[in-house]
């Protein structure tokens, strides 16, 4: 009884753990679309740069994940999934509370990009913890919990974004950071991490996941589903101000507001997403209804001609919504692959899903000057949705699946 009793206790720690981390990661994410404008402004530059310039500090963030995910993903499954949150909350916190320093674009992008390996590792390894301790049968509620409560840290960073100065901003982020590492001590490792260590197979192998076609194609597919929802947020809501000129908005649109409106609908959408997948114990027909969603949201939103800032509210909400998958996409990717992998896929894959938003921010731009805003925004948007749906086709169900299992190259 004791045993059991302080396993629950270790699975209901390590949700609070991995929530409250993820609330920390999407802070700092999301943080820099929020202030954009005015921490550019701050910096010197132009009017006629902000947009310009704020694509390449995101593309700089962007692909520091990229890296980040591969190098956490790797560690989480050599070294431990505890080892991985320590060292990733402590990256990132570090390079928030120096993002209160900056003073120039170079150093704002070069302190980005290790803000990005750091956040790279947060989520995956929780979720990872989380998916290997709960039963097969629940864990969708777990990861549910930590989704839920972790994307409300785009509210906070709405709501801190814009009432307090955007080198205040990141210091805050940054305290937060480094109190939520105290919260680590007592946390157990993986049970299943750690009776696969001494089995003698390869860990941590990212290039098992390239060696086998079969094991390629399901790796991909996981990561293409999920690139809607990060084309919704990267640039539909964080370039508002910019839609709203195109579309004669009445009143001037902020990012800020539309962040925190989409993001507290991403938050419903995961809940309503996580009790749905439980209850038809099915995750690929959530994640097809909210495509589907997704597609009619987004020929809503860039339609909208004259809207008022009333009605930007509740389009970010219902885009937000429509999107609210990213707790089953992330679990989904968990489950498809065996302990020895499993942190490697759980960490690289939300990265790759947020490190495409390289591709569609520069798809974007380059298109815009062609089509118009609207048009390019629908061309890129439509893409990323084909792509989603045909990669979802692929996979296979995984609820109930049993995870205590290796990949043999």
């Amino acid at each position: 009884m004791d045993q059991i009793a302080a396993n629950k206790k270790n699975v209901k720690l390590i949700i609070i753990v991995a929530a409250l981390g993820y609330f920390v990661d999407i802070y700092d994410l999301i943080l820099f679309s929020v202030i954009r404008i005015k921490s550019l402004k701050g910096l010197g530059v132009p009017d006629s740069d902000l947009l310009d310039v704020g694509t390449m500090l995101i593309n700089s963030q962007m692909f520091g994940m990229l890296l980040g995910g591969i190098l956490w993903g790797v560690l989480g499954d050599k070294k431990g999934r505890i080892s991985v949150l320590f060292g990733s909350i402590l990256l990132y916190s570090i390079a928030n509370l120096a993002n209160g320093f900056v003073t120039s674009v170079p150093a704002y992008a070069a302190i980005r990009f290790i803000a990005g390996i750091g956040l790279a590792g947060e989520l995956g390894a929780g979720i990872t913890l989380v998916t290997e301790t709960m039963s097969k049968e629940n864990r969708g509620y777990g990861t549910m919990i930590v989704a839920g409560v972790g994307l409300m840290g785009a509210v906070a960073a709405a709501i801190i974004g814009e009432n307090f100065t955007w080198e205040t901003s990141y210091i805050i982020g940054g305290v937060m950071g480094l109190l939520l590492l105290g919260m680590r001590v007592g946390l157990v490792e993986s049970g299943m991490f750690k009776n696969q260590k001494s089995d003698g197979v390869s860990r941590g192998n990212i290039f098992m996941l390239f060696s086998d076609g079969k094991r390629f194609r399901k790796y991909l597919s996981c990561i293409l589903i999920g690139i809607p929802l990060w084309f919704v947020v990267g640039v539909l809501v964080t370039f508002s101000p910019e839609f709203g000129k195109e579309l004669n908005a009445v009143d001037p649109l902020s990012a800020g507001t539309g962040i925190m409106y989409c993001y507290i609908g991403i938050a419903i959408g995961d809940i309503v997403a996580g009790f749905m997948s439980q209850m038809w114990r099915s995750r690929k027909k959530v994640m097809l209804i909210f495509l589907l969603l997704t597609g009619v949201s987004i020929v809503v939103y860039l339609n909208a001609e004259g809207m008022t800032s009333q009605q930007f509210i509740w389009l970010t909400l219902f885009l937000g919504f429509s999107s609210g998958y990213w707790a089953t996409f992330v679990t989904i990717a968990s489950e498809q692959f065996g302990t020895n992998l499993r942190a490697t896929v759980t960490t690289t894959v939300p990265n790759f899903v947020r490190g495409s938003l390289v591709l569609a921010t520069l798809s974007f731009t380059t298109l815009k000057g062609s089509l118009g805003i609207i048009n390019s925004a629908l061309v890129v948007g439509f893409v990323s949705l084909i792509i989603a749906l045909i990669a979802l086709y692929q996979l296979k169900e995984t609820f109930g699946k049993d995870l205590d299992y290796l990949e043999i190259s």
